[in-house]
């Protein structure tokens, strides 16, 4: 029996747009990316802050951060990568449910290197707001995220 939606926090993600699976985690492509390949690492388990993660949670979190942005990083032709946890609501969180975010980065992709911080915590901010008011938003189509997530996924067939 496969699985129709994962939980990020108090939604539900379609398992289309969710790319990659461990015993412990999954990684899914991102409603609004701050640039392109931007991912999300999450726990299976609905966990709030990182903190209360277990042990083997936060080594397999870790492990599928390194694996997934190292095929990224490749696969957008990137030279660095932006690992990020926003850890509770005053770090930027939006969704209660720890995540981390995979950025594949290139030269020149922001002005001013740190800005990629600034544009995360808008882009959770945007989404809380979204989250919270329902607002209309310019979030990518299903069928976007399904292409991209499908993309992929194709890296993933051939990799141990």
């Amino acid at each position: 029996m496969s699985i129709e939606y994962y939980q990020f926090g108090p939604h539900k993600i379609d398992a289309k747009d969710v790319f990659y699976t461990t015993p412990l985690s999954f990684v899914m492509v991102n409603l609004r990316p701050v640039l392109p390949g931007n991912v999300l690492v999450v726990p299976k388990r609905e966990v709030k802050r990182f903190a209360d993660l277990t042990a083997d949670e936060i080594c397999d979190l870790w492990l599928t951060a390194r694996k997934v942005g190292r095929q990224l990083e490749v696969y957008h032709k990137a030279s660095s990568l932006t690992l990020n946890i926003q850890d509770g609501p005053q770090a930027g969180q939006s969704v209660p449910h720890v995540h981390i975010h995979i950025v594949p980065r290139k030269e020149s992709d922001f002005e001013n290197n740190d800005e990629i911080y600034d544009a995360l915590d808008v882009k959770e901010k945007e989404l809380k707001k979204k989250l919270d008011l329902d607002e209309e938003r310019k979030d990518r189509s299903p069928e976007e995220r399904i292409q991209e997530a499908n993309e992929y996924r194709s890296l993933f067939l051939q990799t141990p």
